[in-house]
């Protein structure tokens, strides 16, 4: 397996990166290693609208696999079956992910680059392959979704203390509503007075949960 490419995203650590794919509109970069940037690999992506995306999880390499995982969004203790779950902890540390392709820009110096938006990935993550994304095969409405719909939750209500959303560039706002919203905590993490601390981009966001809101209550540039 040879890695060909890496992500360029708005998530520097893993606390925070969106569970699946596809739920943002935040836009990442898939900067090709040297040897596949050649226009005639990408002709004829231009006419598709999402893509799939073949990656690493490179940050859970493991020696060892379970055969048994604790999703976190069934509180951290309930076990299901590894092949049951997208846990990062697998055989072997491969992740699915489809996103939006927004525009395929040939220009770059390091071009071709893929403009995507909806991925979960953290930033540097090494990418396997990308293939189209085809509807009428790969989308299927009727499909049941076992355990996983006891994850579905309401959207957390956002609000920032005074002043904090102003210090959020216009165009990260959006998206780190977006994240926020999903409530970015492990289910097992549920104090009302504990300050969580998440990396975003270049920022560092400070918030806490009270029952169905999430208040931002710090926002800091980022020391890199």
């Amino acid at each position: 397996m040879k890695i060909i490419a890496h992500i360029k995203s708005d998530f520097p650590a893993k606390f925070g990166i969106p569970r699946q794919s596809g739920l943002t509109e935040l836009t990442s970069r898939i900067i090709f290693e040297p040897e596949y940037r050649v226009p005639e690999a990408f002709r004829g992506l231009e006419g598709y609208s999402h893509i799939w995306i073949l990656w690493e999880f490179s940050e859970a390499v493991r020696e060892e696999w379970s055969p048994t995982v604790r999703p976190p969004k069934l509180g951290g203790n309930t076990r299901m079956g590894v092949f049951a779950t997208r846990s990062p902890f697998r055989p072997n540390p491969i992740g699915l992910s489809s996103v939006s392709l927004k525009k395929i820009d040939f220009d770059d110096p390091d071009g071709p680059v893929l403009y995507v938006s909806g991925a979960d990935m953290m930033d540097g993550t090494p990418i396997y392959d990308i293939k189209p994304y085809l509807a009428y095969t790969d989308s299927h409405p009727e499909a049941e979704g076992g355990f996983a719909l006891q994850e579905t939750a309401g959207a957390l209500k956002v609000e920032f203390d005074q002043g904090l959303y102003e210090k959020v560039p216009e165009h990260l706002k959006k998206g780190l509503v977006e994240i926020l919203a999903q409530d970015p905590r492990p289910a097992y993490q549920n104090s009302t007075e504990r300050i969580y601390i998440m990396d975003f981009a270049n920022l560092e966001i400070r918030f806490t949960v009270n029952e169905d809101t999430l208040n931002v209550c710090g926002v800091e540039v980022r020391k890199i």
